[in-house]
């Protein structure tokens, strides 16, 4: 870290030593520091192979020769498409083969389920994507689906990765998600053969059922040797009854477990089929497993059926324990002894700490049962319970996150059946770690309160995500969210909802570049906020309106916009955000090359934003203050102001604003003729930027290695 003296310190190494990631030099930390580094956490979301997996060597080995039979290992990632019955066991020997390769894909290994088969539709590929580009480290996903499929094969183009497509439907499902990586794999399972593939170069391997001596291999793990070898023919029956379905057969071994003095003769009489033969069907398995299914059910508690059947009311793939408590209105630890005998039945997947989904074949099986299950109206408040949980904790996220943010106020309908149920996390990096994680369950619910009417919900969990949306950038999420909380609030009859939504989402339609769909929301919502009598939501519309002006390099149309909302806001006695604007206006005139004009907007607006305790935006216009003095001739000054504000955004988190700060302290030594240092933070900057930009971490990348030049955007930015 530097020191007192206001100097831009670097430092060198020698030797083969090698430093990498991102180094923060400021004079004084204060408080927990956040660095954001280029080193990422290598995904690797294959699902857990069960335990009880059993043989399939003739499969695995064919797999291994698909890969090494290739024509062409140069000509593009190798495709496989593994195809069979519903439930014999697609998922599971291909995450058993990949994971005895995984030293083969040392930049990934990704998992995604296409949903091809479930009643709500397939999970579009722009979803899928953003997961991906995410685990890739990219956090500013790009909100259109070409960009996406640009940006996911750029980043895959020199890696080695493995993905699972799993339940695939068609072939356009798949091709958006295909990598560039030419020694990468792409695995597809699916219930149809997908041969259109075969024009993308895929292989094609049929899965079959395993035979009689596998599935009492199976069936035996379950229930004890001892057993199998005393009721013999009755288990023969039973698997033969099963089809050769891995899926049957595990929950024929839950079932008989549970029940160890029942004869196996029960379950094979059970099992048995309907008189009239259904033999097309039992071909894809459903016919199969549905018996399975119904016995396994059958033998539940009270209460574990209960469970099974409410998580199958609800539109989520993933559940955890404060879910399922919410959906059943009981107390968490109710919950989570219920979500425990679902697990040991064999209805239920653990796939990790607090986090469990049903096999597509048993959703479908809960799906039933559920609907079935009481009254519309009782089904519809299942849901809601579930909605008003993710609510109520979402909004303490933001209450937690951002404090300065007006909340809207919130409505429950159910918040009485939510028991003992807290939020799980108590401080901010857990807070955000928890949105971070439960953004496509937010997502999810927020389009079904929308299509079921519940419009209050749906824009309520929309303006809830907003710290999600402002610290980490997905703009694909945020765009997404707020025309589903614009249309919403509109059909709520909330005008203040309107607004609300109108501001949030045109800030990151202008974040995301998209100036002009900006503009136009703030045009909007500064009519609504005319017509409503509201002059603070006028001055937010009016500085939306200039921002947008001067992104697109129209700082002379900015400035009346951004002075009337200074008018605006002073007179209604809102002097933060005439604070905001006036940093706008500073950057217009740091641009402009008049530092002294800029001086004297930073440093009021530095002020009045500290005396409104919001330390985030008086860092940010501190950080343009030093850039400033830098440009009229303080330059001392400015370096030492630019470190201060760097050492706010380290203890806070606040990736991008580190890279900006650290990319105007490179442009400052550049300018001093202080080459070396300049480069230095330049490629710090880059890695920050890793996290929230990767085009503008490419542009500082090429400043760092090659000829020292004026950065593009050091002067300005965005909030």
């Amino acid at each position: 870290m530097g020191g007192s003296s206001h100097e831009i310190h670097h430092n060198s190494i020698s030797g083969d030593a090698r430093l990498s990631g991102v180094a923060i030099q400021a004079r004084d930390v204060y408080g927990g520091l956040h660095l954001y580094s280029e080193q990422r956490l290598i995904p690797r979301q294959l699902p857990p192979v069960p335990s009880h997996f059993v043989n399939r060597r003739r499969d695995l080995e064919i797999l291994d020769r698909l890969v090494a039979g290739r024509e062409s290992p140069d000509s593009g990632a190798a495709l496989i498409v593994v195809n069979g019955p519903a439930g014999i066991g697609k998922t599971t020997l291909v995450s058993r083969w990949l994971s005895e390769r995984d030293a083969d894909f040392p930049d990934g290994l990704f998992y995604a389920d296409l949903r091809g088969h479930t009643s709500d539709g397939p999970t579009p590929p722009g979803e899928v994507l953003g997961r991906f580009l995410r685990a890739l480290g990219a956090t500013s996903v790009p909100a259109a689906l070409a960009e996406q499929v640009a940006q996911w094969r750029s980043r895959s183009a020199g890696l080695k990765v493995a993905v699972i497509l799993d339940n695939a439907f068609t072939a356009a499902q798949i091709r958006p998600i295909l990598p560039a990586g030419r020694q990468s794999v792409v695995v597809v399972t699916s219930r149809r053969r997908l041969t259109g593939l075969a024009l993308d170069g895929a292989d094609f391997h049929r899965l079959e059922g395993f035979d009689a001596a596998d599935g009492v291999a199976l069936l035996s793990r379950g229930i004890g040797a001892d057993r199998v070898a005393s009721e013999l023919a009755d288990v023969h029956r039973v698997v033969r009854l099963c089809a050769g379905l891995p899926l049957a057969v595990c929950l024929a071994s839950a079932r008989l477990a549970s029940r160890p003095r029942q004869p196996v003769a029960v379950l094979a009489d059970a099992l048995a089929p309907d008189a009239e033969g259904m033999a097309a069907l039992e071909v894809e398995g459903e016919t199969t497993v549905s018996k399975a299914l119904d016995a396994s059910y059958a033998v539940l508690s009270t209460g574990a059926a209960l469970t099974y059947r409410r998580l199958g009311r609800l539109p989520l793939t993933t559940f955890d324990a404060r879910g399922a408590a919410a959906a059943c209105a009981q107390p968490l630890r109710w919950a989570e002894r219920r979500l425990d005998e679902l697990v040991e039945a064999n209805l239920v997947e653990d796939i990790g700490p607090d986090r469990y989904r049903f096999h597509d074949l048993i959703g479908a099986h809960a799906r039933t049962l559920g609907s079935a299950d009481g009254s519309p109206a009782q089904c519809d408040a299942t849901v809601r319970r579930v909605c008003d949980w993710y609510l109520r904790t979402a909004t303490a996220a933001e209450q937690r996150l951002t404090p300065v943010q007006f909340v809207l106020p919130r409505d429950y309908a159910h918040s009485s059946d939510l028991f003992d149920l807290s939020v799980p996390f108590d401080d901010d990096a857990g807070a955000i770690a928890w949105l971070d994680a439960y953004r496509m369950d937010l997502m999810v619910l927020m389009r079904e309160a929308a299509d079921r009417g519940w419009h209050r919900t749906a824009w309520q969990l929309a303006d809830a995500m907003w710290p999600l949306f402002l610290k980490m950038r997905h703009y694909d999420l945020w765009i997404e969210a707020h025309e589903i909380g614009l249309t919403a609030a509109r059909r709520d009859g909330n005008a203040e909802a309107e607004r609300q939504m109108l501001n949030s989402g045109a800030i990151g339609l202008n974040a995301a570049g998209r100036h002009d769909d900006a503009a136009r929301w703030y045009e909007e919502s500064l009519n609504a906020a005319r017509s409503a009598g509201d002059v603070r939501d006028e001055g937010q519309a009016l500085l939306g309106i200039g921002r947008c002006h001067r992104e697109v390099g129209r700082p002379d149309e900015a400035a009346p916009y951004l002075n009337r909302a200074i008018e605006v806001w002073e007179a209604c006695g809102y002097p933060r955000g005439a604070a905001l604007a006036r940093t706008v206006l500073g950057e217009i005139a740091l641009a402009a090359d008049r530092p002294d004009d800029a001086v004297a907007d930073f440093s009021s607006a530095r002020d009045v934003l500290l005396a409104a305790d919001d330390p985030h935006d008086a860092a940010r216009a501190l950080a343009f203050l030093g850039r400033a003095n830098v440009r009229a001739g303080e330059y001392q000054v400015g370096i030492g102001r630019m470190e201060e504000a760097l050492a706010v955004f380290a203890s806070s988190g606040a990736a991008y604003w580190q890279a900006r700060t650290l990319e105007m302290l490179g442009q400052s030594a550049s300018e001093h003729g202080d080459r070396p240092a300049a480069r230095d933070l330049w490629a710090q900057a880059a890695g920050c930027y890793e996290i929230t930009s990767p085009a503008d971490a490419h542009r500082l990348r090429g400043l760092a290695g090659g000829p020292l030049g004026h950065a593009s955007s050091g002067d300005t930015g965005t909030e």
